[in-house]
């Protein structure tokens, strides 16, 4: 009975979470549903508790890249990026594909998959619309790549942070491996994307005049510099969302202090961390315990593989996107890690799986869930049977890609 009752407990999280009633938020769901689940006795007290402080750090950085990415986007960093991907698109939908391929990949990798999914979608909208185009090929773009193209640096996702320790890599050495298995991801979306929306793309544009935007210099310098952050503190053992908060300190001082000016508060920039979803990951975190408390944990590890061979990496990907799929990408990590520790190879296949997988359903990452709210609230919601199709063209071919091309990375490191 506590195995069925932790099943019930995450589908209502899950299920509300797509949902959304009224618009409530949904830690208006997953916060009562772990009370009742330490509450019932499915996980003790201090079960929930450590699993939330070891949680902190993650919940933490996606505090300070939020509020980050939110003020990047005060000073233009975001307009800019559209006002260069229209200029360049040149009245071409495919051409203007291609730039948001480009920016998307880019600010996913510096700035997180939230970033791209909250900050860069609304901007591609209005891109598209200047370059007089169909959006829809650029929208979904947004999400797919903030999902499969994490997979280059650790501070892309947060699946990469939770388990980035697991893989004994150094930052750079992460992103080194990790290289190849994002650019193949990265050309096997911009194929079934052109395949899959060729009818968009065929569309005539009708561009409309762009207006030169002037290039936020000082933003992109600190951008710049708070990634370069980001490789020099891990040796130290500085978190991440010490680097990502120093960044937004430097970014908000001189907004606050005209304020009248921007209309940036320090009030706004921190209802920009979005508290009420940061208190979601908390509470899925603690469902997701129970469930793993009362038999996930034995299962995954009774069908996961031990040798880090193509067959072992693809089963292991494979396992982690349906995972994914299933109880959401951030608690799929915090199961598959501890299982897979014991094989770097295989804790990297398990982050192709985690980050490629939530392109397949609504549930599977964090960043979906936003990306679809976003969409919902501009009034454009996303066709769910579009995205389940595109999903089932992708998925299964950028695992085959990426788990190949990390493969053959890992063994030219060994031959290197």
């Amino acid at each position: 009975m506590s195995t069925v009752w932790a099943v019930l407990l995450l589908a209502v999280v899950l299920a509300f979470a797509v949902v959304r009633p009224r618009g409530l938020p949904e830690a208006a769901a997953a916060v009562p549903a772990a009370a009742i689940a330490v509450g019932g006795g499915l996980v003790s007290w201090a079960a929930a508790r450590d699993e939330m402080i070891m949680l902190g750090p993650t919940v933490g950085f996606l505090a300070a890249i939020l509020a980050l990415a939110h003020l990047a986007d005060a000073w233009g960093v975001f307009g800019f990026a559209g006002a260069l991907a229209a200029r360049a698109a040149r009245g071409s939908p495919t051409r203007l594909l291609t730039v948001v391929f480009g920016i998307a990949a880019a600010v996913t990798a510096v700035l997180s998959l939230d970033a791209t999914v909250v900050l860069l979608t609304p901007v591609v909208f209005a891109t598209a619309a200047a370059a007089g185009v169909r959006a829809r090929p650029q929208v979904y773009a947004c999400t797919h790549l903030a999902n499969a193209g994490s997979l280059l640096l650790p501070v892309a996702n947060l699946t990469n942070l939770l388990a980035f320790s697991a893989t004994g890599l150094t930052f750079l050495g992460f992103a080194g491996t990790m290289a190849l298995p994002w650019l193949a991801v990265l050309a096997v979306e911009y194929a079934v994307f052109r395949w899959f929306f060729a009818g968009d793309l065929a569309t005539p544009a009708r561009p409309q005049p762009v207006a030169p935007s002037p290039a936020p210099r000082f933003a992109l310098v600190v951008l710049a510099l708070t990634l370069a952050g980001f490789a020099a503190a891990e040796p130290m053992g500085v978190a991440p969302a010490w680097v990502a908060a120093g960044g937004a300190v430097v970014l908000a001082v001189p907004l606050v202090a005209r304020a009248s000016a921007k209309g940036r508060t320090a009030r706004d920039i921190a209802l920009s961390t979005n508290p009420l979803f940061c208190f979601f990951v908390f509470g899925l975190g603690v469902v997701v315990l129970a469930l793993r408390r009362n038999g996930l944990d034995d299962l995954i590890a009774a069908l996961t593989p031990s040798s880090a061979d193509l067959l072992g990496l693809l089963t292991v990907a494979a396992l982690a996107a349906l995972l994914a799929n299933i109880v959401n990408n951030v608690p799929a990590t915090l199961v598959l890690v501890p299982v897979v520790a014991h094989t770097p190879g295989l804790v990297l296949a398990a982050l192709i799986g985690v980050n490629i997988g939530p392109n397949l359903t609504y549930v599977g990452s964090l960043a979906t869930l936003l990306w679809r709210r976003i969409l919902h609230a501009r009034d454009e919601p996303p066709s769910t049977s579009a995205f389940l199709r595109l999903g089932a063209i992708s998925v299964p071919a950028c695992l085959l890609a990426a788990v190949v091309a990390l493969w053959v990375a890992l063994k030219l490191s060994t031959v290197l």
